[in-house]
């Protein structure tokens, strides 16, 4: 089992520095999965349990220069990895104008993911600062544990508003709740509530416009059957939507929410290279 990348691009350093960053707000451990062409982030708390799950995905070749591996065995070409994404955010941070950065596992005392940082200096000898990230090898029998959250059949698609006005809604009403309401329709139209036995909230956002999904199975017309104008709600732990909403980082260009009534939210936030979902189970 072996692996090593390496990064050169700044850029690259930098967007990769903010989802692990955006990860590690999400998560306190979580699994990364390698394989040869995309790198996961997973977290499976399991849903029935009040947990949150996160499935992040990443493909290599928009971040790392050099990227080799080799898996357990030749038919199943991937390492499973249980990390703190804390610490590898941290090793990150120092690497901000690295020259390159490279990632390889080692074996130290054990497993490690071991990150060398090549930084500028004056003279010609570069400095190199090296982080040691101890990490657990997951056995190949536990990998079902860590396959990608599936989606029950969703009954509002929508597209979210601007994160950043959202956060702030929602950072008011928590002092308020530890509960709020997400509801929305298929006419672009979403509220956040809070009911509590002193006080009612209700923020509207109207025209955010709802995804065009069409699955195989079904014709564009088979929305058409639904009542646009009623709300699908799912009432969920405000602090959990917060920790979305506060740790993001990786900018998306499109962010939505599904919504599976009085069951889950379903959060997916894209960025060229780069796809998060969050899943918030809803409370009774």
């Amino acid at each position: 089992m072996r692996f090593r990348a390496k990064i050169v691009d700044l850029a690259c350093l930098n967007h990769f520095s903010r989802v692990v960053n955006t990860v590690a707000r999400l998560a306190k451990t979580c699994t990364l999965r390698l394989a040869e062409d995309k790198l996961y982030f997973i977290l499976s708390d399991k849903v029935a349990n009040g947990g949150v799950s996160v499935w992040c995905e990443l493909c290599q070749g928009n971040f790392f220069d050099e990227f080799q591996m080799e898996g357990v065995a030749a038919e199943h070409n991937e390492i499973y990895l249980e990390l703190v994404p804390e610490n590898l955010s941290r090793a990150l941070k120092t690497a901000q104008n690295a020259k390159t950065v490279k990632i390889k596992l080692t074996n130290k005392h054990c497993p490690c993911l071991t990150v060398a940082v090549e930084l500028p200096s004056l003279s010609s000898t570069s400095r190199i600062v090296t982080h040691d990230i101890p990490v657990g090898v997951i056995p190949r029998r536990l990998w079902s544990d860590f396959r990608e959250p599936s989606v029950p059949d969703f009954d509002v698609s929508i597209y979210l508003p601007v994160l950043k006005t959202m956060k702030s809604v929602v950072e008011r009403m928590k002092n308020l709740s530890n509960y709020i309401v997400i509801e929305a329709n298929l006419s672009g139209e979403m509220n956040l509530k809070i009911e509590t036995d002193l006080v009612s909230v209700t923020t509207h956002f109207k025209d955010l416009g709802n995804p065009p999904w069409v699955s195989d199975d079904e014709s564009p017309s088979s929305a058409q059957g639904k009542d646009l104008e009623s709300m699908a709600e799912a009432r969920i732990d405000i602090k959990k939507l917060l920790q979305l909403l506060a740790g993001q980082q990786v900018n998306p260009t499109k962010a939505l929410c599904n919504i599976v009534s009085r069951r889950i939210v379903h959060f997916i936030l894209l960025h060229e290279d780069v796809s998060l979902q969050y899943f918030i189970p809803a409370l009774a």
